[in-house]
C-alpha cells in the first residue's frame, strides 16, 4: 500500500464525526492501518483506500477501563501501535455562573483526562515501535481564550502544556504534538452559531483568513505532525486557526 502512512498503526479517538472523522478519512487514503475509536462505535469509513480494513471500536475516553479494553483491542488487532490521535472531545458553552461541577468535572474528564488515559493505555505498544507518534487535538481556544468557554478552554490548554511535558519524557522514540484548530466546520461549531451568515460575520472579524477551517484542512495538520515529513518536531503546537492569534 503506497502512501505517507503506509505501514504506519494508528489509533484516532473521536472518529465518528468531525475533526476526527475527517483525519481517519485522510489517514486511510495515506495507507495507514486505523483503528477507530468513538464512545458509540464509528461507522465504517466512505473511502478507505486503506490495505487493512479499519477496526472500529466504541469506547468513553474519560473511563479508565473502557479505554484499557479498546487500547489493546486496537493493538492486538493491528499487530501494535505506531501512532495516536486524540480527537475526542466536548464543547459546553457556559458563563461560569452557569458552569456546574458536573460540567467542568465532565469536560476535563474527556478533553483532558481522555487523552491521558489512552496514551498511558498505549505507552507500551507505542515504545515498542520503531517510532511512534502523538498527536492532540487542542484548540485556540488555549492560546486566545473565548468568553463563555471557561471549562473548555481550561481542558484544551492543559492538554497542551501537558503534551509538552509528555513529548519531554517520551523522547527521542516518540514524538508529541499538539494541533490547535480555530473554530472549524463541525457539528460543534454550528451548534454553537446555527445561523451561517452570522458564522460567517463571525470569521471575518476575527480571523485572518476570514473563514473558518474545514475538517480536512484541520486532518492535513495532524497529517503533517504524524508523517515523517515533521521528523525532527516534538513538543510544538501547530495553531491552524486562521490567523486569530495575532489577527
Amino acid at each position: 500500500m503506497s502512501g505517507r502512512l503506509a505501514g504506519r498503526r494508528i489509533l484516532i479517538t473521536g472518529a465518528a464525526s468531525g475533526i476526527g472523522r475527517a483525519t481517519a478519512e485522510l489517514f486511510a487514503a495515506e495507507g495507514a492501518a486505523l483503528a477507530l475509536i468513538d464512545r458509540d462505535a464509528p461507522p465504517p469509513l466512505e473511502a478507505a483506500a486503506t490495505a487493512v480494513e479499519p477496526v472500529l471500536l466504541g469506547a468513553d475516553v474519560s473511563d479508565e477501563n473502557s479505554v484499557q479494553v479498546a487500547v489493546e483491542a486496537a493493538a492486538t488487532a493491528l499487530g501494535g501501535l505506531d501512532g495516536i490521535v486524540n480527537a475526542a472531545g466536548v464543547f459546553p458553552v457556559a458563563k461560569l455562573e452557569d458552569t456546574t461541577l458536573e460540567l467542568w468535572n465532565r469536560t476535563l474528564a474527556v478533553n483532558l483526562t481522555g487523552p491521558f488515559l489512552v496514551i498511558r493505555a498505549a505507552l507500551r505498544h507505542l515504545r515498542a515501535a520503531r517510532s511512534a507518534t502523538i498527536v492532540n487535538v487542542s484548540s485556540g481556544s488555549a492560546i486566545v481564550p473565548y468568553p463563555d468557554l471557561g471549562a473548555y478552554g481550561a481542558s484544551k490548554g492543559g492538554l497542551a502544556v501537558a503534551s509538552k511535558v509528555w513529548a519531554a519524557e517520551l523522547g527521542p522514540t516518540i514524538r508529541v504534538n499538539v494541533v490547535a484548530p480555530g473554530m472549524t466546520r463541525t457539528r460543534m461549531v454550528t451548534d454553537w452559531h446555527p445561523d451561517p451568515d452570522r458564522l460567517a460575520d463571525r470569521a471575518k472579524a476575527l480571523y485572518a483568513l476570514q473563514r473558518i477551517a474545514e475538517p480536512a484542512e484541520i486532518a492535513a495538520a495532524i497529517l503533517f505532525l504524524t508523517g515523517e515529513e515533521s521528523s525532527v518536531v516534538t513538543g510544538a503546537t501547530l495553531v491552524a486557526d486562521g490567523g486569530r492569534t495575532f489577527h
